[in-house]
């Protein structure tokens, strides 16, 4: 007999692949808002309600990019295709005995932008309690993808190990704020700069991260204050946006260092090419350059998200300005995600959402 439950949702599927920035509205609309009837589920699957969106800047690439989708590490978006994104959901209705009705889940990337979603059972994961009543969107953050990237990034593309000179991009973000703290309590770094968008947020990574310094790459002196910053160059630099900041960097890392390469949000939108005047320096002083995604590592993440868990719970790690949550409506959705590429966030920027 077929469900009761309701299986209508609205959801954003995507319409046009963008050029440069994504476009919100008009005829030109990356994405269109339908309303669709889910299908009935099958065994293994799970129907439910969306509580939380996580906004990444990496969705950006999904939905177009340079790199061919058959090159990409994960399934990209096809035009007429759901947006997807981290997700944290309640269970309504479960064809798999691992989950029940009420029951919240995760899934890291393969949620979708609407109401309602149907999740394979298989590859969603259910949330474990959390220490001192530590909210559990931190599954989405500092305990998701994004402390994972700045802990796999840091220690394994970046071989960063106590003593180091370590310099973070995009440092009051998801990813970075989380990676100047391990670089900080959890490797023993000898020096650890921040590099962010403002005076605020540089401020924060200061004198709540822990970072020794932290620098505005908007300010007209921005390479004379690295330069300062980095009397000693720099044997980790975690790129998390290219461009000039990563230009600079070049001229900062020192002989037979390491650059993790986690982003490149200055290029998303741009429509451009990416020009590095600097790019000699990596043959001159025999630099590494490593890309990597965190979906490499899984096999070792319940013992990183253990240390990072435990380090929130013992306070070495503090999560409390971390997250900058918006409560909306699905209508809303693109333009709380376009924010990232704005700076309207501190931390992890989620959406939760109303309905």
């Amino acid at each position: 007999m077929a469900s009761s439950t309701p299986r209508t949702t609205k959801q954003w599927v995507l319409a046009s692949k963008p050029v440069a920035a994504p476009v919100l509205s008009g005829p030109d609309a990356t994405f269109k808002l339908e309303t669709v009837t889910l299908p009935e589920l099958k065994d293994g699957q799970l129907l439910a309600k969306v509580r939380y969106f996580s906004n990444d800047t990496g969705l950006r690439n999904f939905i177009q990019s340079t790199v061919a989708p058959e090159r990409f590490y994960v399934p990209t978006v096809p035009l007429g295709s759901p947006m997807r994104s981290g997700i944290i959901a309640e269970v309504l209705e479960s064809k798999s005995p691992k989950y029940k009705a009420g029951d919240l889940v995760l899934d890291f990337h393969l949620g979708k932008w609407s109401e309602l979603v149907v999740l394979e059972a298989e590859t969603s994961q259910a949330l474990a309690p959390l220490p001192n009543g530590l909210p559990l969107t931190h599954y989405l953050g500092a305990f998701g993808a994004s402390g994972l990237a700045a802990y796999t990034g840091l220690v394994y593309a970046g071989g960063a190990k106590a003593g180091d000179t370590i310099v973070i991009s995009a440092a009051a973000g998801a990813t970075g704020s989380m990676a100047v703290q391990i670089a900080v309590k959890l490797l023993g770094a000898k020096r650890v700069i921040g590099i962010a968008g403002s005076d605020e947020k540089c401020k924060w990574v200061r004198e709540e991260l822990g970072a020794d310094a932290c620098i505005n790459y908007k300010s007209p002196t921005f390479v004379e204050e690295l330069k300062a910053a980095t009397p000693d160059e720099v044997d980790v630099y975690f790129d998390n946006v290219g461009g000039h900041v990563l230009d600079a960097m070049l001229t900062r890392v020192k002989r037979h260092g390491t650059i993790a390469v986690c982003g490149a949000v200055s290029a998303y939108n741009s429509g451009g090419e990416i020009a590095l005047k600097n790019w000699f320096e990596i043959i001159s002083c025999r630099i590494t350059i490593r890309g990597f995604i965190m979906l490499d590592y899984m096999d070792k993440a319940p013992a990183i998200l253990k240390e990072l868990i435990d380090a929130a719970g013992d306070g070495r790690i503090k999560l409390g300005e971390g997250e900058t949550t918006v409560e909306a409506r699905i209508e809303e959705q693109p333009e709380i995600w376009m924010r990232l590429f704005k700076g309207g966030n501190q931390g992890k920027l989620l959406t939760k959402l109303i309905v």
